[in-house]
């Protein structure tokens, strides 16, 4: 099964990371979570698998429809 994309849907601040790389995630966990406008987003992982890589670190930026990790 080819690598799968968790895409985050806001801009915002990375707050907090759920799932480090090697973490197991089901589908609709919680990934990392984006403060934007004072408000908690979570990042929720699109289907079941291990999350490979995180691209991002707690402060850093992050995009509307940037990829934030992948899962394999």
């Amino acid at each position: 099964m080819p690598g799968t994309k968790v895409i985050s849907d806001i801009a915002g601040k990375v707050w907090k990371i759920e799932a480090a790389a090697g973490a197991r995630v089901a589908k609709d966990d919680t990934v990392l979570i984006l403060e934007s406008m004072k408000m908690e987003i979570p990042v929720t992982a699109p289907r079941a698998g291990t999350v490979i890589e995180v691209y991002f670190k707690e402060g850093d930026v992050v995009g509307e429809g940037d990829a934030v990790a992948m899962l394999e």
